[in-house]
């Protein structure tokens, strides 16, 4: 038995014997995937979490999200194998800036997306998704939105509404990478093929997609869909996960295979520690729980 096969093995033991729920991204690594309870998007984990009848979550993703379900799931213990795998669009907000923000802005309702800090969330009037923001955007009672921290994501939104729009300036560095290039060079190499992007890319790239959707929205497209060749403009460890459901159709990331540090902190070894020492619990103030806690379930009505 190889060392690797050795480790997930203890790790199932594990599992096991902390009646333990393990929850992962779909852009963590494809050993780790492959583990997975729950292998999805960081909304649908976590309302998984919160479903759950195990104790013991352990989320495979990065902090934001294990906060998530610990939001959720307040009465469970959240472990985060890595404490240190950070969301950088996430930590371009900070909760002084956004109540400034909403000052100048008092009209406002504050829109905030999911990938965000557990105390963002709680100066929040509403959380959405890539998922649904625009069901979100259109059914806030304001006129005017604050909506943060994705410009890509809130310019995207802009195109469905004819509601007044004030973007935060953050991004996601990965999805930010993809170019309008790329589009037409993945055309020329493969011209029968879809082209699927994330609402966190550029406009410019957007323009040129045959299909704008979240990661959840991937999965079930490549599994619905008659083509047989899809580009993907997303993180690549989607990818793992698609080619295994869907064996018969091929899948190629949007130019050369971007990847998040974050996401990919996250090492088996580190897994198989968060369970045998139950480290790296997700601890929240109760306050901050409580509050959160509303803006997500607001969302959830729009789910």
């Amino acid at each position: 038995m190889s060392r690797l096969d050795k480790i997930k093995r203890q790790i199932l033991d594990l599992k096991k014997e902390r009646r333990a729920l393990l929850l992962v991204h779909n852009y963590q690594r494809p050993e780790i995937q492959d583990l997975a309870d729950h292998l999805g998007d960081s909304l649908d984990l976590s309302r998984r979490a919160a479903q759950a009848d195990e104790p013991v979550i352990v989320f495979c993703g990065v902090k934001f999200m294990a906060e998530t379900a610990k939001i959720l799931s307040p009465g469970k213990t959240v472990l985060l194998p890595r404490m240190n795998a950070g969301c950088p669009m996430a930590e371009m907000m900070d909760v002084e800036s956004l109540l400034s923000l909403k000052r100048q802005h008092p009209e406002a309702v504050v829109v905030t997306y999911v990938n965000s800090t557990a105390a963002v969330k709680a100066v929040t009037d509403v959380c959405c998704t890539s998922a649904n923001a625009v069901k979100v955007v259109q059914g806030v009672e304001s006129d005017t939105v604050i909506f943060a921290p994705d410009r890509h994501l809130a310019s995207w939104v802009q195109r469905f509404t004819g509601k007044r729009i004030i973007p935060w300036d953050g991004y996601c560095y990965v999805h930010n990478r993809f170019t309008p290039e790329e589009v037409h060079e993945a055309r020329r190499a493969h011209p029968d093929a879809v082209v699927v992007v994330h609402p966190e890319c550029p406009a410019e790239v957007v323009d040129l997609a045959d299909e704008v959707l979240s990661t959840s929205g991937m999965v079930r497209f490549a599994a619905e869909t008659a083509k047989k060749t899809i580009v993907l403009g997303t993180e690549e460890g989607i990818l793992h996960r698609l080619k295994k459901e869907n064996p018969d159709k091929q899948f190629f990331t949007l130019g050369p295979a971007k990847m998040c540090r974050g996401m990919k902190t996250t090492r088996i070894e580190d897994l198989h520690a968060a369970l045998a020492l139950m480290q790296h619990e997700i601890l929240l103030p109760d306050e901050i729980i409580r509050k959160a806690g509303t803006a997500l379930e607001r969302m959830l009505r729009y789910v």
